[in-house]
């Protein structure tokens, strides 16, 4: 196993590039000829995979996937993934800082995660391949006196095509009940603030509804508890961390919002069944 660092390793952009915006076209085989990708990191934007020929597998924070074309994956910043190996596989991947994101694309996307690849119909994915293939060509017409804004507009318009794709899947908000509104909402909340808030009194609180009725709600759209929601997301950081950088337990504890080391522990066992310390190395080589 690579030597971890105090800190989650991020990849960032190639030199050369526009600043914010990456996207290029591919042929793999084999397993990844690049260790920024073999390694698990996060990247320094938002990431999508089109899958145009063969298959990628790729782990996302501890689950793997495999890609089959024609398929698309989107990858969050926050998520910490790694490419294990292609097989025959064309891909389209680009990469897009949220500080060049459509506003209302940011929030769509940070509402979509985490999700799975996507399989694409024969007519949306050519509509795609050849937005994906357009925006490939803007990219390199850097003497454009207009090339940042270009790029930008193009790589937007081909991310809201995706979000499009995810978001068919799922019901139109119209269709949405009211448990599965608060659902959302509880979700968005937690995400932002689970480092912070632990209790689901204090979520209650920060919606404008009681405990039972917050409980009630996300119970019915989701078959499991409010406290339930808020510890997975705490211990997946905490996986995260543990797996992936050499912070210590204590280090972590603090960083999660637990003051009290022992309290952490005993949180981590009883939701993982093991110890912080046996998480950390039951999978060194």
């Amino acid at each position: 196993m690579p030597k971890k660092s105090n800190h989650i390793h991020v990849n960032t952009l190639p030199s050369g590039v526009r600043e914010g915006i990456f996207i290029g076209r591919k042929f793999f085989n084999g397993p990844p000829d690049i260790k920024e990708v073999e390694r698990p990191h996060r990247d320094n934007g938002h990431l999508f995979i089109l899958q145009e020929k063969g298959t990628t597998h790729i782990e996302i924070d501890f689950q793997k996937h495999r890609i089959e074309a024609p398929s698309i994956i989107y990858v969050h910043p926050d998520q910490i993934h790694r490419v294990i190996a292609f097989e025959n596989a064309t891909t389209t991947s680009w990469i897009i800082t949220s500080e060049n994101l459509y506003q209302e694309n940011l929030v769509l996307l940070t509402n979509l995660t985490p999700v799975s690849a996507l399989a694409l119909k024969a007519e949306t994915f050519s509509i795609i391949s050849e937005t994906a293939a357009l925006c490939i060509q803007f990219s390199e017409r850097k003497y454009e006196k207009l090339f940042d804004s270009i790029l930008k507009e193009g790589c937007n318009t081909l991310v809201t095509l995706i979000i499009s794709q995810y978001l068919a899947q799922s019901k139109a908000i119209d269709n949405y009940s009211r448990f599965e509104i608060i659902t959302k909402s509880f979700k968005s909340t937690l995400e932002h603030d689970f480092t912070k808030i632990k209790s689901p009194m204090a979520y209650a609180k920060c919606l404008n509804i009681s405990t039972p009725y917050l409980n009630e709600c996300v119970k019915k759209a989701t078959g499991h508890s409010v406290s339930h929601h808020i510890q997975q997301r705490i211990i997946l950081e905490a996986k995260r961390l543990l797996y992936h950088s050499n912070k210590s337990i204590k280090e972590i504890a603090g960083e999660l919002g637990y003051d009290d080391y022992s309290y952490f522990i005993r949180f981590f066992v009883k939701v993982t069944g093991m110890t912080p310390v046996i998480f950390r190395t039951k999978n060194f080589d």
